[in-house]
């Protein structure tokens, strides 16, 4: 059952998970600091999200490129992806901060879309 797994769709999802994570949640939950969460805050929360897309996109990533197409492009976005949401939660302020890590989630969901496409249309696998 776990090599039926496709590691693309679970890219696809934590990083959708982690863009809807980064636009909503601070509009839905403006008041959990007022009741002592601090969940928006919470460096360990979001560096849980970088490495969850880090390393389902290496696995995903690396087998694609290694296995099926060969395609450079789908890494290069990914890395990418995954440098925008480490410079957007460490070294940006607020207003960018937010901004920055959509736009990193963005193009790293692009990556699997890309990536799985090109597994998709691989000559050896057919």
């Amino acid at each position: 059952m776990l090599a039926k797994i496709n590691l693309d769709k679970v890219g696809i999802c934590a990083s959708l998970l982690c863009a809807i994570h980064c636009a909503l949640l601070p509009v839905l939950f403006t008041t959990l600091p007022l009741m002592g969460v601090e969940l928006l805050e919470n460096k360990h929360v979001e560096l849980g999200f970088i490495l969850t897309s880090l390393i389902i996109g290496c696995f995903a990533l690396y087998n694609g490129y290694k296995k099926h197409h060969h395609r450079k492009l789908p890494l290069l976005l990914f890395i990418v992806g995954i440098s925008l949401l480490l410079f957007g939660n460490f070294l940006l302020e607020d207003s960018q901060e937010t901004i920055v890590k959509i736009i990193g989630a963005l193009v790293i969901v692009s990556s699997h879309i890309l990536n799985w496409y090109r597994c998709k249309q691989c000559e050896l696998c057919k």
